[in-house]
């Protein structure tokens, strides 16, 4: 599968907060025949609690000419990964990074809004430009 455009900016500002790739990308077998791609992996240790936290995140550029279509993608390749992620891999936390332009616009509209709360869509919000992480939501 072809790595989104900003693919490698998003792992810059992972890199950058603290946390290390350990998958690019992580693959889960969810079948004999049947496997899905999340874009990156990646674990932090959290020093106070001598833990690792883990993270898988579907990157998203949303440069294409529908920001509705690239949105319907996202939602479904979260949705599915949740599942994934929940059966082989539940101590992994799932996000979807998007750009902040995107997030800015598109992401606050209503509509959008309700369908990111109904899925229980965590999010990273980054700067493709500076490579950094601007905000995660929960």
């Amino acid at each position: 599968m072809a790595k989104d455009i900003f693919h490698q900016q998003a792992k810059n500002a992972l890199i950058k907060d603290g946390w290390t790739i350990t998958d690019d990308p992580l693959t889960i077998r969810i079948s004999e025949a049947v496997k899905v791609q999340i874009d990156l992996a990646a674990s932090s240790s959290i020093a106070a609690e001598r833990e690792t936290e883990k993270i898988a995140v579907e990157v998203k550029s949303f440069i294409a000419d529908s920001d509705i279509s690239e949105f319907h993608t996202a939602l479904g390749q979260y949705i599915n990964y949740s599942q994934a992620l929940e059966e082989q891999q539940p101590e992994r936390i799932l996000y979807l990074a998007v750009p902040n332009e995107t997030y800015q616009d598109f992401f606050q509209l209503p509509f959008i809004q309700r369908a990111l709360r109904r899925s229980q869509v965590k999010l990273i919000i980054y700067d493709p430009t500076q490579e950094e992480i601007l905000q995660w939501t929960k």
